[in-house]
This record gives structure tokens, sequence and C-alpha cells, in this order.
């Protein structure tokens, strides 16, 4: 019962569930190996013989059934409250950590910017759902690094959101990448960016959906945190109809059903080249790019990267 309960709950991970999985692999075999042993040699029973092959292949079959389960809902095993406690007492015995960052602020001056920067333009724009994203990949310096402009759909950063924009819109070959959590919030991004007069309605650009896309979690070889609400599953059955028509059977089902995948459950690494792969991959969208869908009419492109790295 025990290896039962940890095997089924949310908050054991991926590698402690395969280890439980194997082990009903394993009492399966004794099971069998001491039942028939037992109920031949010794009793000569045929009943007890049954009653082992059938708890043996049960055993056996759970296991089995249990390695091949890789997509399923995941609870932290503490809360956001418990871990900044933590933090902050760390910090106070060993000094603070330079590197972390801290919660993005809304700076509401607008900053001021050389005439002779604003003259230009930028080829490249990725748009985050989150500023903790767009946060984080400004400063592990993506933009200069790959010669593109970085906001988020929420406006940061604030104090050169306007002028950023005013720059990307001199450009009519600009791309846009979006890049978002699989919940229905970020699977939203697209459409927002396409229907908010702050943003690109009644344009023509082209717009790359990086991820997270449901299709890119139900393919993913590799396991990710999936983690699942009733929030989530309410949102996603109120999702507008242009953004559920873009989404097969199986993602909706798999959005309504509550999961969903954060991007701050991957490494900053993963994502700087995720979002450099997508860059490369889209460089000619005439090609024929196997890991970029078109989906929409000429005009009014969106791209979807149909992997998550």
């Amino acid at each position: 019962m025990f290896l039962y309960k940890k095997s089924i709950s949310n908050k054991t991970n991926i590698n402690s569930r395969q280890k439980y999985a194997r082990c009903f692999q394993i009492i399966g075999g004794m099971i069998i190996a001491v039942g028939i042993y037992a109920s031949l040699i010794i009793y000569n029973s045929f009943s007890l013989f049954v009653i082992a092959v059938i708890l043996g292949m049960l055993s056996i079959y759970w296991g089995t059934r249990q390695l091949g389960q890789t997509k399923f809902a995941q609870e932290f095993l503490f809360s956001q409250n418990d871990f900044q406690g933590w933090l902050n007492q760390w910090q106070k015995i060993n000094g603070s950590i330079l590197k972390i960052l801290p919660f993005p602020r809304e700076e509401n001056t607008p900053a001021i910017i050389n005439p002779d920067v604003t003259a230009y333009s930028f080829d490249r724009l990725v748009v985050c759902d989150s500023a903790s994203i767009a946060q984080l990949l400004i400063a592990n310096n993506f933009h200069f690094e790959n010669n593109c402009a970085i906001l988020s759909i929420t406006g940061y950063p604030q104090s050169i959101f306007d002028t950023t924009m005013q720059m990307l819109r001199r450009n009519p070959d600009l791309k846009v990448y979006a890049v978002h959590d699989c919940n229905p919030r970020g699977i939203s991004l697209v459409h927002n960016l396409r229907s908010n007069a702050s943003w690109f309605l009644n344009s023509e650009i082209a717009i790359i959906d990086i991820g997270l896309t449901p299709s890119q979690i139900i393919a993913a070889k590799r396991g990710m945190f999936i983690q699942s609400s009733r929030d989530s599953a309410q949102a996603a059955k109120q999702l507008p109809q242009k953004v559920r028509q873009s989404l097969s059977a199986e993602e909706l089902t798999w959005l309504e059903s509550g999961k969903f995948v954060e991007l701050e459950s991957f490494s900053p690494q993963r994502l700087i080249k995720v979002l450099q792969k997508g860059i490369a991959g889209s460089r000619n969208l005439e090609s024929d790019d196997s890991n970029l869908l078109l989906v929409g009419d000429t005009g009014n492109d969106m791209y979807v990267v149909q992997s998550f790295g």
C-alpha cells in the first residue's frame, strides 16, 4: 500500500515514481516465483498457483504502466513563501546572492534615450507573457547577443516600452517571437498581440510562437514539471474562440483538464538555448523548415515551433 500511494502521489517526482514502479515489477516477479514453488512443491495447490500468478502479474503490469507515465501533474513540496523565508534566512547568515534577480519593478518614468539610438530599429522582438521572464532574458544579455528587443505583454520594462515600440514599428520586416507559459493566459499571448492596438492590430508582420504549447508538452520525450489546478481548467474553458480554433482537440482536452507548465520550471540556460534555436530556424520563413508549422492566412501569419528544446 505504501508503494502504491507513493507511485501515484503528485508530490513524488518522476525519478522516484520510476523507482517505485521498478519495485512493483521486482515484487511481482518474486510473488510469481515463490508462489509457483510453494503451490507446486510444498502445498500442491492449484488455487494457490492461480492466486500467485494473478497477483504477480498485476504487480508487474502496474509497475510497467507507471514506468510509462511521464506526463502526470505534480505539486511543489513547499510554498513560495516557505522558499522566500529560507532564502532570507540564508542571506542573513551568508550575505546577499549577487546573481539572484529581484521581483521586476515598475519604472513609470520614461528613460532618456539618445536620439541617434532611437533612429534605428530592431530586426526581431521577443514578447514574454510575464515580466519575470523578460527580466531574466535582459539580465543575461540575450538582446545584445541576438540583436532583438525584449518586452513583456504587461509593458515591462515600462521606462522604455513606448520608445521601443516606436522603433519597432519602423521595420516592416520585423519578426516577433512569443514566449509564454503553457496555460490559458500564455496560450492567448499571440491572439493578444494580434488584437491589441498597443501591439500589432491590423499588422502583417510574422509572429512565431516559440512556446510553450500543449502540443510541445504532449510530444516531449523528456519529463516536464506539469502542474494542475481547477482555476486553470476553468480559464481554459473560457478561451476566446479564435484561440480555441488554433488548438487541436487533444490540446484543448489537455488544457481543460487543468494542466499547465510554467517557463520558470526550466533553467535559464535551456530557455535561452530554445529561443536561440527558434530564432535561427525562422530566418527564412519561406523555406521548408520542419520545425515550424504555419497557422493562419497569408498576410496574417503565425508560425508555431513544434518542439521545445
